[in-house]
């Protein structure tokens, strides 16, 4: 019974099919409660909620929405950014990217928060300290390693070949006459 009314309570408030309907299919049926009976006694049920989450943003803060977005890296993607990415995860921390930025949060605020929750692997140029030195200075040092050998291959001299012993230049001589 109290799953019931937890689910009728989400879907009141419009998180069901967001956030636990979108993630655990079929989750509305463990609970006794198919979703089109939610939706047919409900039928606007969160409509505030996804009309808030869906308002187009202002220009300014479309803007700085632009900017930030363009910086951070997707999580599961990998090589997208946060705005291009299309995975579950994108899109939550697009939202919550928007929302800090409608609560007034500095952009430096919101990529600490990102950062603080999912390490420096989040932004496309983490800060150089001495935990991301590897990351920034490490292909070129690679690359300098790498010079180096072949610098030091090409320099080397060849060794002396050894001269050939008396039967060795008996059976050469032999061979070329033959």
């Amino acid at each position: 019974m109290t799953r019931a009314v937890m689910a009728w309570v989400l879907a009141s408030v419009g998180l069901w099919g967001s956030c636990v309907g979108a993630q655990v299919p079929g989750a509305a049926a463990n609970v006794g409660i198919a979703m089109p009976q939610v939706q047919a006694a409900l039928p606007n049920a969160g409509a505030a909620v996804v009309a808030h989450r869906d308002a187009p943003m202002s220009d300014a803060v479309k803007a700085r929405w632009d900017h930030i977005a363009a910086e951070l890296r997707c999580l599961v993607c990998q090589n997208e950014s946060l705005a291009s990415s299309n995975a579950e995860l994108a899109v939550d921390l697009r939202r919550e990217v928007r929302s800090l930025i409608e609560q007034g949060q500095s952009d430096a605020d919101i990529r600490s928060f990102l950062v603080s929750r999912y390490g420096d692997f989040v932004l496309y140029k983490p800060e150089v300290k001495p935990v991301t030195w590897l990351l920034w200075f490490g292909p070129f040092a690679l690359l300098l390693g790498a010079l180096a050998v072949a610098w030091r291959w090409m320099r080397r001299t060849p060794a002396a070949p050894e001269p050939l012993t008396d039967t060795e230049r008996e059976r050469v001589r032999q061979l070329l006459e033959s």
